[in-house]
């Protein structure tokens, strides 16, 4: 390291116990704490040998989080963008399968020179260049890695051994290790127990590794006895041990690790200031804690048994809440109950105030979704659409208004006569799912004098895609000439972006994903606009 370089700061945040503690959460409301004064660069290490998780069920790993360059990511880095206020990158994030890939074909080039490729050094080596690489790319002040997973499972042991080296070469007053453990209460003892703890940390210090600060999530702040027995069986100071206690809002998050004193641990340790301001912020959180009123807003997908599957959406609509100081409530509505015959969509809507309509694959619970946007089009309910929910508006306007009655998507019936929604050209030969669609930020142009402009308050809006399908050109003068507007495009003229209706309380729709980009601070304008109409209109 050259003198005109700046002394990078690392810091680690590992698990124990058992995965869903929320080592995200900690590491980004670390990093909010800390980025007042410093350039805070999250990563995130993942142990599954997927390169990504684009091509995973969402109902098992959660949403997958779209990045401004196109890279599909874990949903913790939704966090790491809403609470630090950067733009990630592809690169942030490592996998297994990333790490074995490169490793192979470094092998395959012969840079190995004809050595014995091993896990140590070589895997271990590759790994700690990311992290290196990162880092001098995003000129940071503070690294925070996260490692996926719990200490103990065999597909992080990689991940951790890097991390201990990272000590020894950096030097430890570089490096600090933060250690997210479990404090459970059992039923019918009422109190706080320390052995997961201290066994978790057995097994992380077995691996080399001795934590700095150690965060106990527990139901109830961690009492002063609980502290010294932690501090005093896994080495720590007391004043090291945080309370992680559970909250009915992850945004309270950062302004409790505050108040236990986590700042001024980290800001001995790596000598380092960055005071925190959390000003705005707690300002925001007062609004969820005492609203004026509430409304209810309606998820419409497929994927409604796991909130993580749309944990983006129910970010943007927070954000909404505390700005306009309404809480919201969520109703995830399947849509197959309607295609079944279980329901009608005025039961199913009954005491909504707006719907929203996701993004989504596949063919399940498509005409539910229809009847509903038909039912937000005919009774001037606030419609958002989002992605699939776009394609499927433009196909419910076309059968219904432009009187196509066969119109439909090629994704959803491919021998249909009237192909409004179509696979895009560049999308046909394709073979591989991983990593293929039309991924990343790109620019619509907006029509001056429409709502999108309005919302945007500009004529362009960069927002994140992640889909294969298209409004069929073929279509876009049919559609015009009954009355849909087009009030968003691409560059070229050629996508649709952005439709919308004019004469209706709020209807609009996005090829985007626009909840991707919405922070506390600044909710994401199209889902700012659902809720100012649905508290206007119907709240």
């Amino acid at each position: 390291m050259t003198k005109k370089q700046k002394q990078l700061k690392v810091i680690i945040v590992t698990g124990g116990v058992l995965s869903g503690l929320g080592k995200g959460i900690a590491a980004a409301s670390i990093g909010h704490l800390l980025s007042s004064k410093l350039k805070v660069v999250p990563m995130k290490l993942d142990g599954y040998l997927n390169v990504d998780p684009g091509t995973m069920n969402p109902i098992e790993h959660g949403e997958v989080f779209v990045l401004d360059d196109g890279g599909e990511v874990d949903m913790d880095f939704g966090h790491y963008e809403r609470y630090l206020g950067v733009t990630c990158k592809f690169e942030q994030n490592l996998t297994m399968g990333k790490v074995y890939n490169e490793v192979r074909e470094k092998e395959r080039r012969g840079d190995y020179l004809g050595r014995t490729v091993q896990y140590v050094p070589h895997v271990v080596d590759l790994i700690k260049s990311k992290f290196y690489d990162v880092s001098k790319k995003e000129e940071a002040d503070i690294l925070i890695i996260e490692l996926g997973g719990t200490v103990g499972d065999i597909e992080t042991e990689l991940y951790i051994e890097a991390c201990r080296q990272l000590k020894k070469d950096l030097g430890e007053e570089n490096v600090l290790y933060v250690h997210l453990t479990y404090v459970p209460i059992p039923a019918g003892v009422n109190e706080q127990k320390s052995k997961p703890t201290q066994q978790s940390v057995k097994l992380l210090r077995e691996r080399g590794i001795q934590p700095d600060i150690i965060i106990g999530r527990c139901p109830e702040f961690l009492d002063e006895k609980i502290k010294e027995k932690i501090a005093t069986f896994c080495d720590v100071e007391k004043e090291a041990v945080i309370s992680g206690v559970d909250v009915d809002n992850v945004y309270k998050i950062p302004i409790i690790f505050e108040k236990e004193g986590i700042c001024e641990i980290i800001h001995k340790k790596l000598n380092i200031y960055s005071p925190p301001n959390l000003r705005k912020w707690s300002k925001l959180l007062d609004n969820l804690d005492s609203p004026d009123g509430e409304i209810t807003i309606a998820i419409c997908g497929k994927y409604t048994k796991l909130a993580d599957s749309y944990a983006s959406i129910n970010e943007a609509l927070m954000h909404c809440s505390a700005h306009f100081k309404r809480k919201i409530n969520l109703k995830f509505i399947e849509t197959t109950e309607i295609e079944e015959n279980k329901k009608t969509v005025s039961e199913l809507l009954k005491g909504v105030a707006g719907v929203i309509v996701p993004g989504g694959f596949g063919t399940r619970g498509t005409e539910g979704k229809i009847s509903v946007i038909k039912y937000c089009r005919e009774k001037g309910l606030p419609f958002l659409g989002i992605c699939l929910g776009l394609q499927l508006a433009v196909t419910e306007f076309a059968r219904h208004v432009c009187g196509l009655k066969d119109a439909n998507s090629t994704e959803i019936n491919s021998k249909t006569p009237e192909p409004v929604v179509d696979i895009m050209p560049e999308q046909i030969q394709i073979q591989n799912k991983g990593g293929t669609m039309r991924l990343g930020a790109y620019k619509a142009i907006l029509t001056k004098g429409t709502l999108a402009h309005t919302l945007y308050g500009s004529t362009e809006a960069w927002e994140r895609h992640r889909h294969r399908y298209e409004v069929n050109p073929d279509y876009h003068d049919c559609l015009r000439d009954n009355g849909l507007v087009l009030s968003g495009m691409s560059e070229d003229g050629i996508l649709v972006e952005f439709i919308e209706l004019k004469d209706h309380h709020y209807f609009i729709a996005t090829q985007s994903h626009p909840e991707l980009k919405s922070k506390l601070e600044t909710p994401a304008p199209l889902f700012y606009g659902l809720i100012d109409a649905a508290v206007k209109y119907f709240g």
